[in-house]
């Protein structure tokens, strides 16, 4: 008995090295800082990768490590049910990953009609394209949002999955719709294999949205230009590393692609260690011994206030490791170092 308990364990460690290779992946919003990140591991694993992108992008961890020439991209909207037919259906994909989305919260505020086109109907028109294609399609993943759930006393953190979502800001109610129209999908109506995630704030390599703390504080100091605080720097926010964030996605899209019953769960991810602002800038400057920097950053962020923003936010991921024994891997002090070698590479580019 024990002997048959070991060999199964190593075929399972066989299957899961070798689970990727020639697998046809689609990946919506390849060329965001998930998108790239996800769509390099799988390049790297064999898989052969197939991705959507709504514009042509100038910049991305893709292109700039010239991974963009080892996949086929494809250029429309995420609205478009045509296109995206053509895409699933000649190329018979068997997983998806559906990352697109109008990511800036600050972006959503002032135009919540075209995040809600991109994160909504984006939403239910891939939806309704993969289960006219469910026949090829095996494990499908929606990047939900903790911000989902909305605004919780500081008491009730951190988010678990039964949480009721109750957003109020244009991003927030994007996101809530996606993830509900995603588990409408998965329901015994439709049947299709369905996963969404709940990640607190990413952070590394390839995160070009320069209003986001880490790359723009990474990038005043490798540039030596000010930083612009837009708060007080009290907002507590949990953050996980892009490393952890590919790891468990490819973990989850292979368990469901393997066992049906996983579709309609929703899985948590975050580091359950939330951080004010302050904190997260005095490590980022401080690893680069820019003790002054940051202490006249302090004195900008005094009286400050920030509109239309949930104030506290941490994850429980307790299930993800109930599920699949999984847990996050880095820290920020132990991926700093990463990520500034990758951000020096990539803004002192020639």
């Amino acid at each position: 008995m024990k002997q048959k308990k070991i060999l199964r364990n190593l075929n399972f460690k066989k299957t899961k090295k070798n689970f990727w290779h020639g697998k046809k992946v689609f990946i919506t919003g390849i060329e965001g800082f998930v998108g790239s990140n996800l769509a390099k591991s799988l390049i790297l694993k064999n898989a052969k990768v197939f991705g959507l992108k709504k514009e042509k992008k100038k910049n991305s961890l893709l292109k700039f490590e010239k991974y963009h020439q080892k996949c086929k991209i494809y250029k429309g909207d995420i609205t478009n049910k045509k296109l995206l037919l053509r895409i699933l259906s000649k190329n018979k994909i068997q997983v998806c990953f559906h990352l697109a989305a109008q990511p800036e919260v600050g972006l959503a505020n002032s135009k919540p009609y075209t995040t809600w086109e991109t994160n909504v109907k984006g939403t239910y028109t891939l939806m309704e394209a993969l289960r006219q294609n469910k026949n090829f399609v095996k494990s499908i993943v929606v990047a939900s949002s903790d911000k989902a759930y909305g605004n919780y006393p500081k008491k009730k953190l951190p988010y678990n999955e039964n949480y009721e979502l109750r957003p109020k800001y244009p991003y927030d109610v994007s996101k809530a719709c996606a993830d509900l129209i995603a588990k409408s999908y998965a329901n015994e109506l439709f049947k299709l294999p369905i996963v969404i995630t709940r990640f607190s704030n990413i952070y590394g390599p390839g995160q070009l949205n320069f209003s986001a703390i880490f790359p723009d504080a990474i990038r005043s100091i490798v540039k030596n230009k000010n930083f612009q605080p837009r708060s007080s720097g009290k907002d507590l926010r949990d953050y996980i590393f892009i490393k952890d964030i590919v790891d468990v996605y490819l973990l989850i899209s292979m368990r469901l692609f393997k066992d049906n019953s996983y579709s309609g769960h929703v899985f948590n991810a975050g580091n359950n260690n939330p951080l004010s602002v302050k904190k997260i800038l005095k490590l980022i400057f401080y690893f680069k011994n820019k003790k002054a920097k940051y202490a006249k950053i302090l004195s900008k962020m005094k009286n400050k206030k920030t509109v239309g923003e949930i104030s506290f936010q941490s994850m429980n991921a307790k299930k993800l490791y109930k599920f699949f024994k999984w847990k996050p891997k880095y820290s920020i002090s132990s991926s700093l170092s990463e990520t500034f070698d990758w951000y020096e590479r990539y803004l002192n580019k020639k």
